[in-house]
């Protein structure tokens, strides 16, 4: 697979990467996502992305199965949802067991919406504060930034902080209702940050009899953006191999292609940008 630079991180990442949803988030499918997670890193995949809320912690239980003989293999980012310091510093040192690692590459803020979020994440008491604390002791390399709702509030989160890498929803539903490409994806470059891709089917919604029709497309259309890589929840091992195949085939699409893509999934966008609406 070609590999790109993760933003300011230096970090050379290959373009698909691994999320911690779907089979990997799910009770008692241990054998199966230990399969998938082994199967990635053999393809090359070398960025694993999971949350301390996927599952309760069973993404992040899963995937520390596999770090404890792998662990050097990965870029291994994680999140906290909650936004206050002791909140997060308790829920660094259940990510850090559970993950069966004495430290992170990135630990991002999951999820941010609205501006009390920001709020709260920029307190004297906030989020921000644990994840510098984190960085200062060797725990966490880099501090990374997430959401798939508003790209205005990132944009602003982005403005006030150097955080070193973002992840954002992105796909070829995006342009017609609060669009990440044009909002936040300029402003993520400028700073040079390490920017991921996700929601790239949005589960699957991207995907219509009269729009996008496979995977090719709707990866193609995120992997032409300026983006390091894509991270996508996987099911099976071979839904892991088609994706792996895709990216190493990548060929970017020409500006026809991206427009043409935009202009298929016109009519059902809502659909396939539900995370824009979800709370």
């Amino acid at each position: 697979m070609p590999t790109r630079k993760l933003g300011k991180t230096g970090y050379l990442v290959k373009i698909f990467s691994l999320g911690g949803q779907s089979t990997l988030e799910q009770p008692g499918t241990d054998r199966e996502s230990e399969e998938i997670i082994n199967r990635a890193i053999d393809l090359g995949v070398n960025y694993i992305d999971t949350a301390a809320a996927y599952g309760n912690g069973i993404s992040e239980t899963y995937i520390g199965r596999v770090m404890k003989t792998r662990r050097n293999e990965v870029y291994l980012a994680t999140k906290t949802h909650d936004r206050s310091y002791d909140g997060s510093m308790r829920l660094l040192d259940r990510s850090l067991k559970n993950l069966q690692t004495d430290h992170l590459d990135a630990w991002q803020i999951h999820n941010v919406r609205t501006k009390d979020d920001l709020d709260k994440i920029f307190s004297k008491d906030g989020v921000l504060k644990a994840m510098e604390k984190a960085r200062n002791e060797g725990i966490v390399r880099f501090i990374g930034i997430t959401g798939h709702m508003n790209p205005f509030v990132l944009a602003e989160a982005i403005r006030r902080y150097e955080f070193d890498t973002i992840l954002m929803a992105l796909n070829a539903a995006d342009k017609h209702h609060n669009s990440f490409i044009e909002n936040l994806l300029p402003i993520a470059v400028e700073r040079n940050m390490g920017i991921i891709g996700m929601k790239i089917p949005a589960r699957g919604r991207i995907f219509n009899d009269h729009g996008i029709t496979n995977m090719s497309q709707a990866m193609r259309y995120v992997l032409t953006q300026p983006v390091s890589t894509v991270i996508v929840g996987i099911d099976t091992l071979q839904h892991l191999e088609e994706n792996v195949s895709i990216a190493a085939h990548f060929k970017p699409m020409t500006k026809e292609e991206l427009i043409e893509a935009e202009n298929l999934t016109a009519s059902y966008y809502k659909d396939a940008s539900w995370f824009k609406y979800y709370w």
